[in-house]
């Protein structure tokens, strides 16, 4: 997962330049979509993990008021940017391989 400080409001983002890298605004944001699939999936995962350290097999109502900790994992992924964010981020740094499968080009 990308650890560069990225702004998780929302901002507006100039079209030129993500259809610039690819030539197809439309091609940009296919590529800039699985990235956000990527990342969320990975962030998901993560979020899973550590989720998974406080499961129990007996569940109370004490115990969920208890749980502080979860609460604050679970508080500090709501905080973080959104995967479309960071994976917009990524494409506009060129920090993204991809290639076209009818020629078999890679780009950066």
């Amino acid at each position: 997962m990308s650890k560069t400080p990225t702004n998780p409001s929302i901002i507006t983002r100039d079209v030129d330049k993500i259809a610039a890298k690819t030539g197809n605004v439309y091609e940009s944001i296919t590529i800039v979509g699985q990235r956000a699939r990527q990342i969320s999936s990975k962030m998901k995962e993560e979020l899973s993990g550590k989720l998974s350290e406080f499961a129990s097999s007996v569940d109370n109502l004490e115990e969920i008021f208890e749980n502080r900790e979860q609460i604050e994992i679970s508080k500090y992924y709501e905080r973080m940017p959104k995967p479309s964010a960071l994976a917009i981020d990524d494409f506009l740094a060129d920090k993204i391989d991809f290639r076209n499968r009818e020629d078999g080009t890679t780009e950066n």
